[in-house]
């Protein structure tokens, strides 16, 4: 008997649109939630108009939308926002991102959708969070990452900060999201009602920053940009080798930084008293890159990984995504899944984003067209016949 998927039983209705809130909402749906994607009749999600496509299939789409059942539904009608309610009545959780009032100018706010269900979570993810001074700001990831301070210590020492090229923040924030959800839920069970989780994009990407914080408020410190380098530890850095391919090496452990110094021939520093720890170490940068650095610089990357893993001392090559494909590790756990989409044909996306024993996720199928799930949300779940969903298309409300 196949196992079911943790989330079964579990209805989503996911009215957000990029990045963070769908990415959440497809999590859910991959370990089994019914994620029902509700999406304006014209416009549907910016995802679908975002970035490459291929046969006029957008990619981030066929990623973003898989598992979901998609519907169109007009929310700033008022027909639209009733069937919303009674779509809300049977389910479990609400992803939405719009800014701050604009469910409840559309009278679906949280008082109102509490009455449709009680036991309704609903997640409400913005760029700042529902209330403060920002809170009606329009936001994006990019500015959760220059706000927290992830970009201020990102970049060369002489150089500026730096942006990351792909949605850091708000992929951190729909993790994130994903987990509030999954804790609301349980909540339920002892309580027997649904809640509301605020959840802003600057938040989930500063706990990312570690002890930042605590450093600046017990000892006004505020951390610099380094580069590659770590204040914490070292070597630690980015290093090219003889066939001209880049690695990172990493020296986190004690035993491990003293590893690699005994490897690339410099045993003698490991009796210096500033060894003995990584942020003294740190100070000492120039001149342990410079070892770790030249004996690299000297071997191809394929003897240097050899050899760092005879040694127990942690190397990894720098992959662009044509490197991932092929490495043996991403192989054996199945991280790239082949999946069929009606046009493509079989495409490689990432796969679930965790491995469960019991009750695993699976990719069932990936971004469906706009509205391909009218019939099945508005005639078999909510009984609408015919006549009506060619009224309400008539109406602009689906």
């Amino acid at each position: 008997m196949e196992p079911q998927p943790a989330l079964a039983g579990i209805t989503v209705v996911d009215v957000s649109t990029l990045f963070a809130g769908p990415l959440a909402a497809t999590i859910l749906g991959d370990f089994g939630a019914d994620v029902i994607k509700i999406e304006h009749p014209v416009k549907g999600d910016p995802s679908r108009g975002h970035g490459p496509a291929k046969d006029g299939v957008p990619l981030w789409w066929t990623l973003l939308g898989r598992n979901k059942r998609c519907a169109t539904l007009n929310l700033s009608k008022p027909a639209g926002a009733e069937l919303l309610k009674r779509i809300l009545a049977g389910a479990d959780v609400l992803i939405e991102n719009f800014r701050p009032g604009t469910l409840e100018r559309w009278g679906l706010g949280p008082d109102v959708l509490a009455e449709v269900n009680p036991r309704l979570v609903i997640a409400r993810v913005t760029a700042f969070g529902q209330f403060g001074p920002y809170a009606n700001r329009p936001g994006f990831g990019t500015l959760a990452e220059a706000m927290s301070g992830f970009a201020a210590i990102t970049g060369e020492p002489d150089g500026p900060p730096t942006l990351p090229p792909f949605g850091l923040a708000d992929g951190i924030a729909a993790i994130a999201a994903a987990q509030a959800v999954t804790t609301a839920l349980l909540a339920r069970h002892a309580t027997g009602r649904g809640q509301v989780v605020d959840l802003a994009i600057i938040e989930p990407i500063l706990t990312l920053l570690g002890m930042q914080p605590m450093v600046y408020d017990q000892l006004g410190v505020v951390q610099a940009r380094t580069g590659n380098r770590s204040v914490n530890n070292a070597p630690r850095n980015t290093y090219r080798s003889r066939d001209g391919k880049w690695l990172a090496v990493s020296t986190s452990a004690q035993a491990v930084a003293e590893r690699v110094l005994r490897l690339v021939g410099h045993p003698e520093v490991i009796a210096e008293p500033w060894f003995a720890a990584g942020a003294t170490r740190a100070q000492h940068a120039d001149l342990l890159d410079g070892y770790v650095g030249d004996w690299i610089a000297a071997r191809d990357a394929a003897d240097v990984i050899a050899a760092f893993e005879a040694a127990e001392a942690a190397v990894a090559p720098i992959h662009d995504i044509a490197a991932v494909f092929t490495d043996p590790q991403y192989a054996a756990l199945g991280t790239l899944r082949a999946v069929d989409d009606p046009v493509l044909g079989p495409v490689r996306m990432q796969n679930v984003l965790y491995r469960l024993s019991a009750t695993p996720g699976d990719i069932r199928w990936t971004g469906p067209r706009l509205g391909a799930h009218n019939d099945e949300i508005y005639r078999d779940r909510l009984g609408l016949n015919g006549e009506d969903i060619e009224k309400l298309h008539a109406d602009g409300v689906l």
